[in-house]
């Protein structure tokens, strides 16, 4: 179970500040897209020849940015669990948007899975179960960012890279990078399965 209502968390969001990036809960456009410069930043620079799932994809940014930065991948999938960001996604990027749990039911395969913040109001056993799955999906790498440090939160999930690791050696990951210090308490993290 979430730390929190993850539908009540996002549409209350949504109905504050609307279609932006304040209404998935991050601070700004300037965080979100920071967010997704880093997870840029661990792929490779041509990505028509691979595919993608956005693992939590929201309103579809990631992808839009990704347009906008002509980083385009042969596919894009997007996944959330909450219809309202199926709909809007759908509508957003024309791409192919699922309803899924991540934590629990089966997933797409791409040769990458990314996540900008999805797991950051989850339980430790959920995350990792989102993780497994991600990583179980993709043929090459899962990249996500996640909140960084040993706060303790009522709402948010915290991790260290102590942390990260241990999740990678019950997954079997062996080969793990990580980019820090673009934000305060952000990090972004690359599982790779095998080399691009």
């Amino acid at each position: 179970m979430a730390r929190i209502d993850n539908e009540e968390f996002y549409i209350s969001a949504i109905e504050m500040y609307g279609l932006d990036a304040r209404g998935l809960n991050w601070h700004s456009k300037e965080y979100q897209e920071l967010r997704f410069e880093m997870l840029l930043s661990m792929l490779p620079k041509n990505l028509c020849p691979y595919t993608l799932a956005d693992a939590g994809c929201g309103f579809g940014d990631l992808y839009l940015y990704m347009q906008r930065k002509k980083r385009l991948p042969k596919k894009y999938i997007g996944i959330d669990s909450l219809s309202d960001m199926y709909e809007i996604a759908s509508i957003q990027t024309a791409c192919e948007i699922y309803i899924l749990d991540i934590c629990q039911e089966q997933l797409p395969h791409t040769d990458i899975y990314l996540c900008s913040g999805a797991m950051n109001i989850l339980e430790p056993a959920e995350t990792v179960a989102f993780m497994q799955n991600c990583y179980n999906s993709c043929e090459y790498a899962f990249v996500f960012n996640i909140l960084y440090g040993k706060k303790q939160s009522e709402t948010y999930n915290y991790l260290t890279k102590e942390n990260i690791h241990a999740i990678a050696e019950t997954l079997g990951v062996t080969k793990v990078l990580f980019k820090d210090g673009y934000l305060k308490d952000d990090i972004t993290v690359a599982f790779i399965k095998k080399d691009f």
